[in-house]
């Protein structure tokens, strides 16, 4: 009798056992992909294309007016307010081949800045730029601050202005990157408002994220193109914030 009360305990205690591993092991799988950096899992950064290329203050081949030292240094202060804050922060760093199609070289007679027609799209011709493994292709805001870095325009046929895809279709890790973290809103600013901060915002809305653009934190090519990308984001819903505000964007 001692022995068959004994048995049945046994049996007991082993189903209560496997339950709770099993339980236990539910609640981990659950919590895998967990933002516990972010404020509430909701909200990230992307910080565009801070690179050497781009900028002023490095003499960039392709450097967009206003990017000198002192607004690289902004944003890093920036970032890393956000990051304190508890957000992630994330950075997008164009990419490219020394044979990229963008690159007015690739194309005999044509000049900088130059639009042509590509299999049936419309191609802006740069200045190589952001050349891969090149010093001008470095971020030069502190890396330590990312969560991570999205990298873009590696295929030599297609240029990619947005942190999500490029101009064939090709996604990138970004939204992928921001979905596992159960991230719902994403704060935006950089290089160049006109080109890939709209690009990138407005794939960010498309891929159903709420999103917020941090106009003093960015630099555009031009008057005319960076008002028209802005009133453009504006009526596309997104949130235009003058400068950076951390209230602001915990309750947009």
């Amino acid at each position: 009798m001692k022995a068959k009360r004994f048995s049945d305990f046994f049996r007991s205690f082993l189903g209560v056992a496997l339950f709770s591993c099993l339980l236990g092991g539910m609640v981990f799988l659950s919590t895998v992909g967990a933002c516990p950096e972010c404020a509430g899992g909701k909200t990230a950064v992307i910080v565009v294309d801070m690179q050497g290329d781009f900028s002023t203050w490095k003499n960039g081949s392709l450097a967009v007016n206003g990017t000198d030292e002192a607004f690289f240094e902004k944003v890093e202060e920036a970032a890393e307010e956000l990051s304190k804050e508890g957000f992630l922060v994330f950075a997008t760093q164009d990419w490219h081949p020394a044979d990229h199609i963008s690159f007015y070289t690739q194309h005999p007679g044509k000049k900088p800045f130059e639009l042509v027609d590509i299999e049936e799209r419309k191609q802006v011709l740069w200045p190589p730029h952001c050349v891969q493994g090149t010093e001008n292709a470095r971020i030069f805001v502190d890396n330590n601050l990312f969560f991570a870095t999205v990298k873009k325009g590696k295929d030599p046929r297609y240029d990619s202005y947005s942190g999500f895809q490029d101009d064939g279709g090709a996604v990138t890790e970004m939204n992928k990157i921001l979905k596992r973290n159960m991230v719902s809103k994403v704060v935006v600013f950089g290089i160049a408002t006109d080109y890939c901060v709209k690009a990138t915002a407005l794939d960010a809305q498309k891929n159903g994220f709420k999103v917020i653009f941090v106009e003093d934190l960015s630099k555009g090519v031009a008057p005319d193109t960076t008002k028209a990308a802005i009133e453009e984001m504006k009526a596309k819903g997104i949130v235009v914030l003058k400068d950076l505000d951390i209230k602001k964007i915990n309750v947009e």
